[in-house]
């Protein structure tokens, strides 16, 4: 160890490069972190598409109106993330399938998924980057 830290006072050059080493280990684990912080679990737009086709999935659109208004997945129930609590009850009819909860990046829907667990629907889902995610995938949307 002592023979390390002489090497890296050698040269400043070292000490840059040691520092890059480190922040740019740290930038690649921190991903794998951030899934770890979050509750629920998490699916792509592909494996949105895949659970809507084959196990009849319900799509929980939690953002506000106008960004629904915008566009929004095809059959997707509007339920903004505000009203969600009071709102259960409309959910009650589907609680036995899965659910995927839907924002604009990805932030709010990891909220709205706690939620529904707590509650106790078994199967939630958060769409992982949001509406964003899903247009960059090229799927369409419905207006």
């Amino acid at each position: 160890m002592e023979a390390f830290l002489v090497f890296l006072q050698k040269s400043p050059l070292n000490m840059v490069l040691f520092a890059a080493t480190i922040v740019s280990g740290g930038m690649l684990i921190w991903p794998f972190i951030g899934r770890l912080t979050k509750p629920g679990k998490v699916v792509g737009p592909v494996e949105a598409v895949q659970l809507i086709n084959r196990r009849d999935a319900v799509v929980i659109d939690v953002r506000d109106a106008a960004e629904y208004g915008s566009g929004h997945i095809a059959g997707a129930r509007h339920i903004p993330q505000g009203q969600l609590q009071s709102r259960l009850k409309e959910l009650e009819k589907v609680k036995t399938r899965p659910l995927i909860v839907t924002c604009a990046t990805g932030n709010r829907s990891h909220a709205a998924s706690a939620l529904l667990q707590k509650q106790g629907y078994a199967e939630v889902y958060s769409l992982q980057g949001g509406l964003a995610a899903w247009r960059q995938a090229g799927i369409p949307l419905e207006k």
